[in-house]
């Protein structure tokens, strides 16, 4: 009987870049060009690192290994021109997403669609994907998005004019800026 050869799987190293913008330290953390975590709305380098190695720590049987290097600068230099106010699409932009439900997949995929200057309420967004008694579920779906701005769930309000939640660590009042700023990249548009 031939004994079964093992091999070891090639070394992988997940990049990340972190840099400042109008709204906190933000930073993208991928692999080639797959986009695997979007952060945004730290106070500090450190805050925001400590975040990412929390996040990435495989163990240490661990294959995979994390450096900083201005990682896809293409993508690094649309989030930049987005935050200081230049209307951007992210929708071309190849994500590695976790293992998902057809009910996550399909929300992740009607809120990437919402444009700028528009937004959705929970119970609109579960009612696109073809859930419409979902809005709670869709919520839960929206607090877990690894993808802010890219899958731009800011997008997506509370019913009544409210705004909702926001995962990040300034919380809602960061969605309020990115909301107010994209009304004004809208109404650059039409002057």
């Amino acid at each position: 009987m031939g004994q079964r050869q093992t091999t070891i799987p090639p070394e992988s190293t997940t990049l990340y870049s972190l840099f400042q913008t109008p709204f906190g330290w933000w930073s993208i953390v991928g692999q080639d060009k797959l986009l695997k975590r979007l952060y945004c709305g730290y106070s500090t380098y450190g805050n925001l690192l400590e975040a990412i190695h929390l996040d990435f720590n495989e163990g240490v049987n661990s294959q995979t290994k994390r450096r900083e290097q201005d990682w896809f600068p293409e993508l690094r230099h649309k989030l930049e021109r987005y935050a200081r106010g230049t209307r951007e699409e992210f929708r071309e932009i190849q994500l590695d997403l976790p293992a998902l439900t057809p009910f996550q997949k399909k929300v992740l995929q009607v809120t990437r669609k919402i444009p700028i200057g528009r937004t959705l309420t929970y119970g609109e967004l579960a009612e696109r994907a073809g859930f419409p008694r979902a809005f709670r579920a869709v919520g839960s779906v929206m607090a877990a998005n690894r993808f802010p701005i890219v899958i731009p769930c800011h997008r997506v309000t509370a019913a009544g004019g409210k705004i909702g939640g926001y995962t990040n660590p300034v919380g809602v009042t960061l969605k309020e800026r990115l909301l107010l700023l994209e009304q004004e990249m809208v109404a650059e548009k039409k002057s």
